[in-house]
């Protein structure tokens, strides 16, 4: 949704313009007005990036999670946690952070995230004795920080720094990053830190992934400061020209959170994404441990399996994106990828156990395809279906309800694989995505931000999306 810009979210009033005052005057009447910055492939490339970082520090130890088990000497659940604990951070900091982003804007955002993120990769490196689990939970944490000043960006860069016609393209590729960080997250530690019995050496071969991360990310920080740009000289859209040129009368963040939730179509939304972003979740986390019990010794192909879930939902997250930005499907390829997951689930669940790894990788890549693909498409749906609120907003609530049910999620299906087995506990996930795509069903295509794009474009009178979309529409001004 192209409001997202730091400054006031509005109260339900018609929308608030300046003195001049017509509606016509609200967008500029010159097409050269509406050009696309050379910078914004660096931004977004550059945001990928430090979201890559932060993502592979919440997948490191869970790849390696019977390797931790013994270094550490604590329990699997110990462990869990260490992934969970991003999950349960993010639920109380979100509306924080929004509220920030809101007044503040995205370079501030930028700055503490990649900030967090580069201090709780440090901390990590003071904890390679195997007493000291609670400095690199200390250190995890501080990097579950940092992922809540990440997880919102996507949909608000895309929208702030990309046209209408590869919003959605833009936003994919935001989340490339973050989905190419948990891949790496799988492929390389098992490779850095083998399976040795030796304490000393294997302290040795974690130092290394350590420093690795610490010093990527310091490097990432670094780019960020004297890189990252708040937004455009010019707006890159007709619906993001009205965030440069309309004033609101009054703040009112909590209002813009109720509006939200008063969207019956977004509240289904909100439902079915945690569903499905939950169940990924719980799946990455309690991979490894699936895995072994079926084909011990094999940490590696572990990873590996993991990584194929991640690249191949990578370039579905990609194809997805170009898909919207040139058919403008929301509801359709949403239901359809949803079904797709759940097939994908299902596939990989019969499969799991018949003691081929290759068949495993194949199921795993079809899984990741739909399943991973679908995390872009659900911001991208949300932005629509909420146009004119805060992106950063509605897609932080999308991430709050996928962490809530990430840890219901991971904290059961964990419980059910120690007691009934892999197949009961990838069952249970089965049901969730089955319920979730019956609800997707009922999720009605009101296409918000594509009517105000169209509306400014023909220079029709701006009552007319407000009479569309049944609900007050309201701009705010950037304070950057």
């Amino acid at each position: 949704m192209e409001k997202g810009e730091p400054g006031a979210a509005p109260r339900q009033e018609p929308w608030s313009r300046q003195a001049s005052g017509s509606p016509e005057e609200a967008a500029p009447k010159d097409p050269n007005a509406i050009r696309l910055s050379k910078r914004r492939w660096v931004v977004v490339l550059l945001f990928s990036s430090y979201s890559l970082s932060n993502a592979f520090q919440w997948i490191q130890y869970g790849a390696i999670n019977n390797i931790f088990m013994r270094f550490y000497g604590v329990s699997s659940f110990a462990i869990d946690w260490l992934s969970m604990c991003y999950m349960l951070t993010y639920i109380p900091l979100l509306f924080p952070v929004a509220w920030l982003l809101e007044k503040r804007g995205l370079r501030l955002i930028a700055l503490l995230g990649s900030a967090l993120n580069c201090l709780g990769a440090w901390v990590k490196v003071g904890s390679l004795k195997p007493h000291l689990f609670p400095v690199t939970m200390v250190g995890q944490v501080i990097c579950s920080v940092a992922q809540v000043f990440i997880l919102g960006m996507p949909s608000r860069i895309a929208s702030v720094w990309f046209g209408s016609n590869e919003v959605s393209t833009a936003c994919s590729f935001a989340v490339f990053g973050n989905q190419l960080g948990i891949a790496l997250g799988f492929l390389v530690p098992p490779v850095l830190v083998p399976n040795i019995e030796d304490l000393d050496q294997l302290a040795y071969h974690i130092s290394i992934m350590f420093f690795m991360v610490g010093g990527v990310a310091t490097l990432l920080f670094i780019l960020v400061i004297f890189v990252f740009q708040e937004k455009p000289s010019h707006p890159p859209s007709w619906a993001q020209s009205l965030v440069y040129t309309l004033v609101p009368e009054e703040h009112s963040y909590l209002e813009s959170i109720q509006r939200l939730f008063r969207n019956f179509n977004f509240v289904l939304l909100l439902i079915t994404y945690g569903l499905n972003t939950g169940s990924f979740y719980a799946l990455s986390t309690l991979l490894n441990r699936m895995v072994i019990l079926h084909y011990p010794g094999e940490e590696v192909n572990a990873g590996r399996i993991g990584l194929t879930i991640v690249l191949s939902g990578m370039a579905g997250a990609l194809i997805s994106g170009i898909w919207l930005d040139r058919t403008k499907t929301y509801k359709q390829t949403t239901l359809v990828v949803y079904i797709m997951s759940l097939v994908g689930m299902v596939v990989f669940t019969l499969t799991l156990n018949l003691g081929y790894l290759w068949v495993v990788f194949l199921t795993a890549g079809i899984l990741g395809f739909f399943m991973t693909g679908y995390l872009p498409l659900g911001f991208e749906f949300a932005a629509e279906l909420t146009f004119p609120e805060s992106e950063g907003t509605s897609s932080g609530i999308l991430n709050v309800s996928a962490q809530v049910f990430g840890i219901i999620f991971t904290i059961c299906q964990g419980q059910i694989i120690d007691h009934f087995g892999t197949m009961a506990g990838n069952v249970f996930l089965c049901a969730f995505l089955g319920l979730g795509t019956i609800l997707t069903v009922f999720i009605k295509a009101d296409l918000r931000r594509q009517k105000a794009n169209v509306t400014l474009k023909e220079n029709k009178p701006l009552e007319e999306l407000v009479g569309s979309s049944k609900v007050p529409i309201i701009m705010s001004e950037a304070k950057l």
